[in-house]
């Protein structure tokens, strides 16, 4: 899934590319991504990107007097940029193609979802706070002023595991499975450690550790064509995806815990005392 950092290089990407051009054709291929019918896809035809802007996970491409086209790119979801578009309209089909954006110039983008479980969704709304999940975003964790201060308060009185508490996008914007087992992993910590129970100093470590490894991971993709983002994600990261391997840090093994339909990764000898986690079935730590 594409997480702040990927959808921060995304919306830069964009500002490049797509500012200022006009939006002549949006081609939908699958309805169903299709979360708003009021205005029109046909709206945002005719119309300049004004501006491109990131909400958490959602991208948004902002029309000069007209609507924004506001996306969210799910698990499997992603953004496809094309110096010249195929002539024609796309076909529909059981292909992975969702989308087409076309710009004055022949440019644009096709939004693809590859998988079965379709989660990719598009709006088109006058306001992207009209969108239900961007008006429930809890504070973007790269903003300015998201201090320290800011983030021991929202963790306070918060009696989730920190994982959970972390990818909770109403608590905390932008952050998914990826992020939080890398952010946890650098902060020391247990993904199953309960948030208030974090004393001064482990919310300041676990701080740093969240703003460090965002603007890292920003910073490696800065600048990168869509189209390698996901690869730059994969290889920059240090204990998720990479179960069996050994800890960059300790050399231990990177370990798994599996969920219904997600997993993480962790090390042991940095996070748990050396200590592995029970199935997350068990809802506990192994004693």
């Amino acid at each position: 899934m594409p997480e702040l950092p990927e959808v921060e290089a995304l919306k830069d990407f964009l500002t490049e590319n797509l500012v200022g051009h006009e939006i002549v054709r949006v081609l939908p291929v699958a309805i169903s991504v299709l979360k708003t019918y009021d205005p029109p896809l046909s709206a945002l035809e005719g119309r300049e990107v004004g501006a491109v802007h990131r909400y958490g996970k959602f991208l948004d491409l902002a029309t000069d007097g007209g609507p924004h086209l506001v996306t969210h790119l799910a698990r499997a979801g992603w953004l496809h940029w094309k110096d010249r578009l195929p002539d024609g309209p796309p076909r529909p089909g059981k292909g992975p193609l969702a989308l087409r954006v076309a710009l004055e110039t022949g440019a644009g983008f096709d939004l693809t979802e590859a998988g079965t479980q379709k989660r990719l969704a598009v709006y088109v709304v006058d306001d992207p706070g009209q969108v239900e999940g961007i008006s429930r975003l809890g504070p973007d964790p790269l903003a300015d002023d998201f201090d320290e201060a800011r983030f021991a308060a929202l963790l306070a009185d918060e009696r989730r595991q920190l994982k959970g508490a972390l990818r909770d996008q109403s608590l905390i914007a932008g952050v998914g499975n990826a992020y939080s087992d890398e952010i946890l992993h650098a902060a020391k910590m247990s993904p199953f450690k309960l948030a208030a129970s974090l004393t001064p100093e482990e919310t300041s470590r676990l701080y740093d550790a969240l703003r460090t490894t965002l603007t890292e991971a920003v910073e490696r993709s800065r600048g990168l064509a869509a189209g390698r983002l996901k690869a730059e994600k994969k290889s920059g990261l240090r204990v998720h995806g990479r179960t069996g391997e050994p800890c960059p840090v300790c050399g231990d093994t990177i370990r798994e815990v599996s969920f219904s339909d997600s997993s993480l990764q962790y090390c042991p000898t940095c996070q748990t005392g050396g200590k592995p986690l029970a199935d997350r079935r068990l809802s506990r730590l192994l004693k």
